[in-house]
């Protein structure tokens, strides 16, 4: 099954930009995954082709028009109507590897790109539209934000990266941090390759790999380590009850 995007934007010519080359490209040539960039401006009502208007109740910037924003989900779902829609947004929730997962197993997603001051609050409510962003950082438009949900989708699809552990012996998949790596030479500016690397003791690597997962995380995004040990808590919990149920 062929993964199919969908990106409305007012700028089409972005893509498939960086999605043409290495993986992500040889997989789009070999029909692993399908891009429609569809131009906004197609779906406006005027001669002039307008897709958006000055904020009600005044400010800076102009935003994107509810009725055009509508005409292009509608002709996405019409195209994909198993696809979830996600429009790219600072106000959304971001984005995590779980949730990239999900979308690569499924049929293929519609990006919808803000530019300007946003979107018109009301498609959320009149279109099922899922409201995400990357992180906390503002950028010029959507695209950018949909180029990289595009590519961390792609490199998942089976058959695009060589081994299948690339994908999930890596940062996230286990709610920690991945592991450092080191490569040849052995020293390097006085700096050695951790000797347990050099062992070739399969478990005391495995060991020290997930030792580190666990330290950088711990020390490097608290927030990722407070939701992972609370993740192992409600897991141990759960399966406490589980043998107290088992016991009666």
């Amino acid at each position: 099954m062929t993964f199919a995007a969908t990106v409305l934007t007012l700028y089409p010519d972005m893509f498939p930009g960086p999605l043409g080359q290495s993986l992500a490209g040889r997989a789009l040539q070999r029909g692993d995954w399908a891009l429609n960039a569809v131009q906004l401006r197609d779906f406006a009502q005027d001669k002039h082709r307008t897709v958006d208007d000055t904020p009600a109740g005044g400010g800076a910037g102009m935003v994107l028009k509810a009725d055009v924003l509508a005409a292009g989900i509608d002709h996405a779902l019409a195209l994909q109507p198993a696809c979830p829609v996600l429009a790219m947004t600072p106000r959304g929730k971001p984005i995590t590897q779980a949730r990239i997962r999900q979308l690569a197993e499924g049929p293929g997603v519609t990006l919808l790109c803000g530019r300007f001051e946003g979107f018109d609050e009301r498609i959320f409510a009149g279109r099922p539209v899922e409201q995400v962003s990357l992180t906390d950082i503002i950028l010029s438009g959507g695209e950018t934000a949909a180029l990289a949900i595009l590519d961390a989708c792609i490199r998942l699809l089976p058959g695009v990266m060589g081994a299948a552990s690339s994908g999930t012996e890596e940062s996230f998949e286990e709610g920690l941090l991945e592991y450092p790596h080191y490569t040849r030479p052995v020293e390097w500016e006085g700096r050695t390759i951790p000797e347990v690397l050099r062992s070739g003791d399969h478990a005391k690597i495995a060991a020290w790999r997930k030792s580190r997962s666990v330290e950088d995380t711990r020390l490097r995004r608290p927030d990722l380590w407070e939701r992972y040990c609370g993740v192992r808590d409600q897991s141990a919990s759960g399966a406490r009850h589980e043998d107290r149920d088992t016991d009666r």
